[in-house]
């Protein structure tokens, strides 16, 4: 996404076992059925190795503590699921605060920090809670989530505190998030497994004049059979001259022959996401048109494709996004390619880093990505192919396992 397993056999399918991108090239080697299963719960240790990784950056960030407000920040220093939560990270240890709803939900989940809970706001709480601790907190600094805080729940923030208190902008969980633990991308993986059956059930019922919104029920009908706790974003299918929005969510259009359908899909599974897409022709796909779509789709694959090869350590995003348009413009497309490459995925669908052009962010090992190129005509058609992509110590795998030939329904 930008910024289907078989009725009787939902959660296999025949993936790869070994698919490996190099510097240079992409290979596959071996197969096996794999069942779709949600990963294992993180490990207290986990949550434990992050909030110690968050301390350690505290001092020399110049900070007293962290206040994290973000959710699926909350969720990946301590494991809490819920919808409502602030988590105070300090050097001499963490206190999580959440309201009466998650009294149970709190004590069970909650790795590494003290919980409190709360009978009234939660920055009020917060507040009231620094207020107790007298001379030993003041003048701290207090790092935030600036960008997932809104001005008045700053303001807030700042007037629940006790005087003397200062706070500053401090996004290091965003950065610490851009890099994936190995608990991280087996759950990657998971998700991305279970999301790649998908495309089989959408395979399975596109045909002339069912509705695109047919198709993305199916396919949300099967993820959710599979296990599934929800999809990553709302499904993409759209078919004809709507293929051409790069976010065209399904709508009652019916699909009609001599068109392309581009399906942008994901599933959330243990927390973690996948992003996928696949464009398929409806139809035969003969005469000037055939031969215009399929010119088209061997431009974008080429272009996702060398994208790929440049994933590697070392490697600025921008350079990966440079890789993709240079194909592009060779094929005179360049100006019809109008988004960014690829994002970043995890506990959110779009994360850092952003794969776009003149983004100097360095590639590492353990960071996650998509890797999607297309083409949009106006009044005409799209065409779009996307793969998750894991950077390694050498080069990239290729997480997402369906094939990308050129498909016609």
């Amino acid at each position: 996404m930008l910024f289907g397993g078989r009725e009787e056999h939902p959660v296999l399918r025949e993936v790869p076992t070994n698919f490996v991108c190099g510097v240079s090239q992409c290979q596959v080697s071996g197969t096996r059925y794999r069942a779709a299963s949600p990963p294992d719960k993180l490990t207290a240790m986990s949550f434990l190795a992050r909030q110690k990784k968050l301390r350690e950056q505290l001092a020399s960030s110049g900070l007293d503590a962290l206040l994290v407000s973000h959710l699926p920040n909350v969720r990946y220093l301590c494991g809490f699921t819920g919808s409502a939560g602030l988590l105070l990270v300090a050097e001499t240890g963490s206190v999580f605060f959440t309201d009466v709803r998650y009294d149970t939900q709190g004590r069970e989940e909650v790795k590494g920090a003290r919980v409190v809970i709360a009978r009234k706001a939660l920055l009020n709480a917060l507040g009231e809670w620094a207020s107790s601790r007298g001379k030993k907190l003041r003048n701290w600094i207090i790092g935030i989530d600036a960008e997932h805080l809104t001005v008045a729940e700053r303001k807030r923030l700042a007037d629940a505190l006790p005087s003397g208190f200062r706070l500053r902008n401090a996004p290091l969980v965003e950065r610490m998030r851009m890099v994936k633990d190995a608990d991280e991308l087996e759950s990657i993986r998971g998700a991305v497994r279970l999301g790649a059956t998908l495309f089989d059930r959408a395979l399975e019922v596109l045909r002339p004049g069912i509705k695109e919104s047919e198709v993305a029920a199916e396919m949300e009908y099967a993820a959710r059979r599979a296990g599934a706790e929800e999809m990553s974003f709302p499904t993409i299918i759209a078919s004809g001259a709507r293929s051409a929005l790069p976010h065209g969510r399904a709508s009652q259009q019916a699909i009609a022959p001599g068109g392309f359908v581009v399906c942008d899909f994901g599933v959330i599974l243990g927390g973690y996401c996948s992003d996928q897409t696949r464009t398929v022709w409806v139809g035969a796909a003969s005469g000037s048109a055939g031969k215009a779509a399929r010119q088209a789709y061997d431009a974008v694959l080429e272009a996702q494709q060398a994208a790929t090869a440049a994933v590697r350590p070392g490697i600025r995003v921008g350079d990966v996004d440079a890789a993709a348009r240079k194909v592009l413009r060779k094929a005179g497309l360049g100006r019809y390619f109008t988004h960014s490459t690829g994002h970043g995925v995890g506990l959110e669908i779009h994360e850092a880093p952003r794969v776009a052009a003149g983004q100097k962010e360095v590639l590492k090992p353990g960071m996650v990505i998509t890797i999607e190129p297309g083409v949009y005509f106006p009044g005409k058609w799209g065409v779009r192919i996307e793969d998750m992509v894991a950077v390694s110590e050498e080069g990239c795998e290729v997480l997402t396992p369906t094939g990308k030939g050129f498909v016609a329904v």
